[in-house]
């Protein structure tokens, strides 16, 4: 079989904006190298309105219009691959979750990707579609990789992907994200949830977009209905607009390759050691 050399990562999130707002300078980064970069979106963020109520388009509308944001924000950050899937912001943890698995498991087998990226378990504020999303996916990965796993959504033959991460927020990350974005939090069976701070210790891995940091500003701004105070972001000062765009940090959930303890700046690191022999063990 010949050895495959590309490199492949796949972000699974649940709305639009996820891929740009919680990871902008990875994925603006990755594909700039040539990374073959696949963003699988579960929903549309359909119920996602932050104006004001008398205003709402309605869900039906504001879900064209969060889409249309997402495939602007995928052209500028370069994807390869958006796949938008069909499922209702707001009850993604409601959804059927084994036809949720199997789609997924379709999309890990015939992308192959050596890397994944989703939300942590903790939804990074608690959010119930970014904390199924993480369960689902997790799960996903798990199916497509058996060989005795085969479903009617796909054919294609297993598929091990080599590392899996989580989204991380420190408590750096989390102040430079609220002094421009406000306060987020939301209110969950009369309880109120907000971000989950990671100890520094906990972060595994720090990816620091460069230039690209620009690259990630301007996918965020293709968000605008989830951006009421967008004028004051743009006008932000240029160190700052960086220290908010150009990093994102993760935990390392598991890889197959060895990674060490180390903090790693590149999700592909243990990959891209050995040349296209490990790439191809990944494939």
């Amino acid at each position: 079989m010949a050895k495959d050399s590309t490199l492949r990562l796949m972000a699974i999130l649940a709305h639009p904006d996820d891929e740009s707002l919680g990871n902008g300078a990875a994925l603006a980064r990755y594909a700039a190298e040539g990374v073959d970069v696949t963003l699988i979106t579960a929903t549309r963020g359909q119920y996602g309105w932050l104006g004001d109520p008398d205003a709402n388009p309605g869900p039906d509308a504001l879900g064209r219009e969060r889409e249309a944001e997402l495939r602007a924000a995928v052209r500028v950050l370069g994807l390869r691959e958006l796949v938008q899937l069909d499922y209702v912001d707001g009850e993604l943890d409601q959804a059927d979750g084994e036809q949720v698995v199997c789609e997924l498991v379709a999309h890990v087998r015939r992308v192959r990707p050596q890397v994944v990226l989703t939300f942590g378990l903790d939804g990074a504020y608690g959010h119930p579609d970014h904390m199924a999303i993480s369960q689902l996916t997790t799960a996903a990965l798990v199916r497509a990789a058996d060989p005795r796993y085969g479903h009617r959504c796909t054919t294609r033959g297993p598929h091990a992907v080599s590392k899996l991460y989580h989204m991380a927020l420190t408590a750096e990350r989390a102040d430079a994200y609220q002094s421009a974005l406000g306060d987020v939090s939301m209110v969950i069976d009369g309880a109120e949830r907000r971000p989950v701070i990671s100890p520094d210790w906990l972060v595994s891995t720090c990816i620091d977009a460069g230039a690209c940091w620009r690259t990630a500003w301007q996918a965020a701004a293709c968000h605008r209905s989830q951006l009421p105070n967008y004028t004051d972001l743009a006008s932000k000062p240029v160190d700052q607009q960086r220290r908010l765009w150009g990093i994102n940090e993760y935990r390392r959930i598991y890889s197959t390759v060895p990674v060490g303890l180390a903090r790693e700046d590149d999700l592909f690191a243990g990959l891209r050691a050995s040349g296209t022999d490990r790439l191809a063990e990944a494939a």
